[in-house]
């Protein structure tokens, strides 16, 4: 974010001068990530995923049940703010994502971006339609409908750059998307860099100059005007 729209002049956003994230956004993160995947429908998906231990279509099949994942957690009209829902967590692997969601690799990549699509379609439509004063569990701090749309788009975002990285796939997503949620989730990130780079550096994946390689640990899952309360139990 520029430095005129930061509240205080010192390059960290306020929470009125931010530009919220919407599930509009959600939608674009969703469309532009699978825009690009779908350039390595023929690929080898069980190659590793940039840095990551997981193969790219392990972490493609993650942020698909990310997206799952926060859609329910926020849509029960009564939605738990002490735990997540009592899904049967497994891995598939010792070293893979522990999911609730499996796609069936015989779909092939077609298929899997198909649920990555589906994903992101019941997260912006609970995100569109939940009250602005609705919270649900996270384990990085009890957030809001803002907050899982922010997420949702991180999780797009990341994931899309860690098995870009293992396809050979270029990936640079909109500087827009990548500000606004790095003003919801990431407001002590530093102002001057690029947005895409600097939500690279957010998450752990990147260093920018001026700033060392960070090993991530959580994000500000609450409002920014709430105390964020969580633990860090990994995305």
């Amino acid at each position: 974010m520029s430095q005129e729209h930061t509240a205080d002049g010192s390059g960290t956003p306020g929470p009125a001068a931010r530009t919220a994230v919407t599930a509009a956004d959600v939608e674009l993160a969703v469309r532009t990530a699978v825009g690009t995947l779908t350039g390595a429908l023929t690929a080898d998906w069980s190659v590793p995923a940039g840095e990551l231990a997981w193969d790219c279509w392990e972490t493609v099949e993650h942020a698909a049940d990310a997206l799952f994942g926060y859609a329910t957690q926020l849509a029960p009209a009564r939605p738990p703010l002490d735990g997540y829902l009592p899904y049967r967590w497994q891995r598939e692997r010792p070293d893979g994502p522990a999911n609730v969601l499996y796609v069936d690799r015989a779909a092939g990549p077609a298929g899997l971006l198909r649920t990555l699509e589906a994903g992101g379609g019941l997260l912006a439509a609970v995100v569109r339609t939940a009250a602005p004063q609705v919270r649900a569990f996270h384990s990085y701090g009890v957030s809001d409908p803002e907050g899982f749309a922010a997420m949702g788009v991180v999780e797009t975002l990341v994931h899309t750059h860690d098995a870009a990285s293992g396809l050979g796939l270029p990936w640079s997503p909109p500087a827009g998307l990548c500000d606004r949620a790095l003003a919801r989730l990431f407001p002590e990130a530093p102002a001057g860099a690029g947005r895409w780079p600097t939500l690279l550096w957010a998450t752990g994946r990147a260093a920018l100059p001026g700033h060392p390689r960070r090993t991530f640990e959580h994000w500000h899952s609450a409002p920014l005007t709430e105390p964020n309360d969580g633990q860090n139990h990994g995305n």
